[in-house]
């Protein structure tokens, strides 16, 4: 377990393109919605004085009247994006089962979408354990996107069905009953954390599931959904204590991430130097953050290859683009040592 944890982090700094990846990914998806809020403040501003006010400090009453007329991503435009009231904002819409903006639905969707291009691609290079180089990196992606297109359906489903059914027969229908005559809200309080560890405890199994089937299918080269599934199921059955003792070492290592930027994370700053620490500071936390999503992937990959007892099992060869149609119609170059070779000697291709 421990050496898993380890392994995972070794497998994901040594390969540093791959980071390099998901965080240009995560940036160019958030411009167009950095860039149309950018747009909408300007709008609002105008040529006023106030303008100039809210560029050296923040002016709250007219943030308050920005966000009472604002809608879409405009209204997403909270005192909670500051610091680190971001992050407890987030935790706190997935736990209350939130539902985000338009705009930002479909960001989340093309993110989604684009984690799901690599992830095929960034698991068969932390199974390897060697460069792929680009050919092989994307060519990975690209054989097992469908597959995940299919596994990712079917979490669909299951997420679907754990925030539509199972989040309300908990926060509303249990919780109703359990707190229904309390004399004190500490301990209706308490209620709703064991409501929020529950929630969360489901949470973590769906996510653990999906993670060694996708881990699965690429390192045993499985087809099938559902079949990866029932074989992650079977591998969590067999190593639960390792699956989820793994799983604690990355929570923690997140939590500890989490309490560093809880003591970091800049509040209002001025224009200038500081603005720029500012952004600086928010970066290095989201880069912190995408080196623990690839962790988990790649300390899910050595922990299910070193029960395997072959650290560098994978059952499909290195992906690569197939050649263009234009190459078969291109016999042998003149002189090649295809030619030379006397005809009873040439051997069939593999297959």
């Amino acid at each position: 377990m421990a050496g898993a944890w380890r392994d995972g982090w070794r497998r994901v700094l040594a390969a540093p393109a791959i980071v390099a990846g998901v965080l240009a990914m995560t940036f160019l998806l958030a411009l167009p919605l950095a860039y149309t809020m950018r747009g909408l403040i300007e709008a609002h501003l105008g040529r006023s004085t106030v303008a100039a006010q809210a560029a050296d400090s923040i002016d709250y009453d007219w943030w308050q009247e920005f966000t009472s007329q604002a809608s879409g991503i405009g209204a997403t435009f909270t005192p909670t994006i500051i610091g680190f009231a971001a992050t407890l904002d987030n935790m706190g819409s997935v736990l209350d089962g939130l539902s985000e903006a338009a705009p930002i639905a479909a960001a989340l969707a093309a993110y989604a979408g684009g984690w799901l291009m690599l992830a095929g691609g960034i698991i068969d290079r932390y199974a390897r354990q060697r460069p792929t180089r680009a050919s092989g990196f994307f060519a990975a992606g690209g054989v097992y996107f469908f597959r995940f297109l299919r596994l990712g359906a079917v979490g669909a489903l299951v997420y679907w069905f754990l925030f539509a059914y199972v989040h309300t027969w908990l926060f509303d229908d249990w919780y109703g009953d359990l707190t229904r005559g309390l004399d004190t809200e500490r301990r209706a309080f308490a209620v709703r954390l064991a409501m929020y560890g529950v929630f969360a405890a489901l949470l973590i199994a769906a996510n653990t599931l999906f993670d060694y089937a996708k881990v699965r299918m690429v390192v045993e080269d499985r087809r099938s959904a559902i079949g990866a599934m029932l074989a992650a199921l079977r591998f969590i059955g067999r190593n639960p204590w390792g699956v989820f003792g793994l799983y604690a070492l990355n929570g923690l290592t997140f939590l500890a991430v989490v309490a560093i930027w809880a003591v970091v994370a800049p509040g209002v700053s001025g224009p200038g130097a500081a603005m720029w620490a500012a952004f600086a500071a928010g970066q290095l936390y989201v880069l912190a953050r995408l080196l623990l999503k690839l962790q988990f992937l790649a300390s899910a990959t050595a922990f299910f290859q070193a029960r395997l007892a072959h650290a560098g099992y994978v059952s499909a060869p290195v992906a690569s683009w197939p050649d263009s149609p234009a190459a078969e119609l291109m016999g042998p170059a003149e002189g090649s040592a295809e030619q030379c070779l006397p005809e009873r000697r040439r051997q069939p291709e593999s297959v």
